[in-house]
């Protein structure tokens, strides 16, 4: 049986429909990424897990979904993208009843990496389909579902996590995705159409071993960095030797790539095309400096200005929305003028946003103020995703879709990973300086007897928290020991997050700037069409 085909063949009369059922469960996926995090103190109590084990519940998801990208999207090239969705929403359904079920915190980290080994396996299809369902001229628009999602689910992710904690308990932010998953599974058997452009039955086992753990050395390092303040984990081994031999590992798997002719896990090929090329390096550096945007705006409003998790998901969720609805407005308009224009224009415009957010906050800021920042910003992001999926897979040869789609996710996973780390130890260490200059301030304020307390206090309070009360003191004293001690936080948090923003445009101007080496591939002749068409009907019969 042929399984065939390109969007010049069409595998489908009905490719929306399609994309709508692979986006349900790509949405699941990115949901579990960050609907968890506003379940920590809950699952402490819960479960009676410390704090460090939640944190790998978190981060053990979100590793090895990041490695297994490249593998993952290789391995629908060479089986299928809809076999390959179906065993990743299956996976994943089977994962969330058993995190729903967790007795002990080891029970629910077992599930939650099985959950990302799930949303690992149908994430890369996604592109992938889109690349053989819909013809050149709708893959802007098709791209712009795709965009809506990345950028909506990562910050509704706490509303319907804040939403469940609130009526229901915490077994149902996994709960949820079964029934999600069912019925998706369902709709996924019987409309999505059998998809395998590729030639090859073989798997580059070598190098599906030197990527997995050269990127799983770089992820965990980037991860768990500040945990071990980037210094030693255990005996000889540190967090910078695991990440030099992460990088190590994916020399040597570059290198391999470039030695196997045939069946490689990462065609080289792919780099050839230069719009895959600098795509990629755009999505490295747009991630690097988009993640800072919400991760720091989290955590001034909660550390800073002592919103709740769930008040301050509800502060976020109209910049989601703009960029849901931006993003569709922008697949639109990346088929009628290119993504490469309609992309340097969302990059200036979230350099913009990030400089009104710098002008218009302060130590007492309230959401208001934070509004014009925030809705430059997600009109911007909307005209970011799709744009830059496009461009990047722009010339990509279908049958290599999968490989492409997962190396330029893992890119972006990667960026994202270190502009965590990079900018929150920025972050960190920008309120580690400033905090006992403005604890000197403010100590002014109180009775000489509790200066000293105090400045000891802001010495010693945490990287993300005001300094913290002495026992044994008044009700007043206490009181203005906060007062005082919180301006002081907030005031050093502010001038973090400001010096923070100004790196991040900084790396998104270089993005912008990048984007000029993109290529406008030009529109292929009906003869070309034809011509692709049989080359692609003569695959092989399966």
């Amino acid at each position: 049986m042929t399984e065939v085909k390109t969007a010049e063949a069409p595998v489908t009369q009905r490719p929306w429909l399609v994309l709508a059922i692979m986006c349900v469960g790509f949405f699941m996926a990115l949901l579990d990424g960050s609907i968890v995090n506003i379940a920590i103190p809950t699952l402490i109590d819960g479960l009676d897990a410390s704090y460090d084990q939640v944190l790998w519940i978190i981060d053990g998801y979100m590793l090895v979904f990041s490695v297994l990208l490249i593998t993952t999207g290789r391995l629908g090239d060479i089986y299928g993208y809809r076999r390959l969705f179906l065993i990743g929403i299956t996976l994943f359904t089977v994962a969330s009843a058993l995190c729903g079920l967790s007795e002990s915190p080891d029970w629910l980290l077992a599930a939650r990496v099985l959950q990302g080994l799930g949303g690992a396996l149908l994430f890369p299809q996604v592109i992938s389909s889109i690349l053989t369902i819909f013809p050149p001229q709708l893959r802007g628009r098709a791209f712009g579902l795709f965009g809506a999602i990345v950028g909506f689910a990562p910050i509704v992710g706490p509303v319907v996590g804040g939403f469940l904690l609130a009526h229901l308990s915490w077994r149902w932010i996994f709960f949820i995705n079964v029934p999600i998953g069912i019925v998706t599974a369902l709709l996924a058997v019987r409309y999505v159409p059998v998809m395998r452009p590729g030639r090859s039955n073989s798997l580059d086992l070598t190098g599906v071993a030197l990527a997995t753990a050269g990127l799983t050395g770089i992820v965990f390092g980037l991860i768990e960095g500040e945990r071990y303040d980037w210094g030693t984990i255990t005996g000889p081994i540190s967090i910078a030797s695991v990440i030099i031999a992460g990088v190590v590992l994916l020399v040597l798997f570059v290198l391999w790539q470039h030695r196997r002719k045939t069946d490689s896990l990462m065609p080289l090929a792919l780099f050839n095309a230069r719009n895959f090329s600098v795509g990629n390096g755009v999505g490295f550096i747009f991630q690097l400096g988009m993640i800072a945007i919400a991760f720091v705006l989290v955590l001034y409003l909660q550390t800073a200005r002592g919103y709740s998790a769930l008040e301050t998901a509800a502060v976020m969720l109209p910049n989601a929305i703009l960029t849901a609805v931006g993003s569709t407005y922008a697949g639109r308009l990346s088929d009628k003028f290119g993504g490469k224009y309609v992309l340097m224009a969302g990059l200036a415009m979230l350099t913009v946003g990030l400089l009104v957010l710098v002008a218009a906050t302060d130590a007492h800021s309230d959401a208001w103020s934070l509004l014009p920042g925030l809705i430059i910003i997600g009109i911007a992001s909307g005209a970011t995703f799709a744009p830059l999926q496009q461009a990047t897979m722009d010339g990509v040869n279908p049958q290599l879709a999968g490989a492409a789609s997962g190396v330029s996710n893992t890119t972006r996973q990667v960026g994202g990973v270190l502009g965590t780390a990079v900018l929150g130890a920025l972050l960190s260490a920008r309120i580690n300086a400033d905090l006992p200059k403005e604890a000197q301030e403010q100590a002014a304020q109180l009775p000489s007897d509790l200066r000293d307390q105090f400045l000891a206090a802001a010495d010693s309070a945490g990287n993300f928290s005001p300094p913290s009360v002495p026992s044994g003191l008044s009700v007043s004293e206490a009181d203005l020991f906060r007062r005082l001690g919180d301006d002081a936080f907030a005031t050093s948090f502010t001038h973090a997050m400001h010096v923070t923003f100004l790196v991040a445009a900084a790396v998104l101007i270089a993005a912008t700037v990048l984007c000029g080496l993109f290529t406008t591939p030009p529109r292929a002749e009906p003869a070309q069409e034809t011509a692709r068409e049989e080359d692609n009907r003569s695959t092989p019969e399966d």
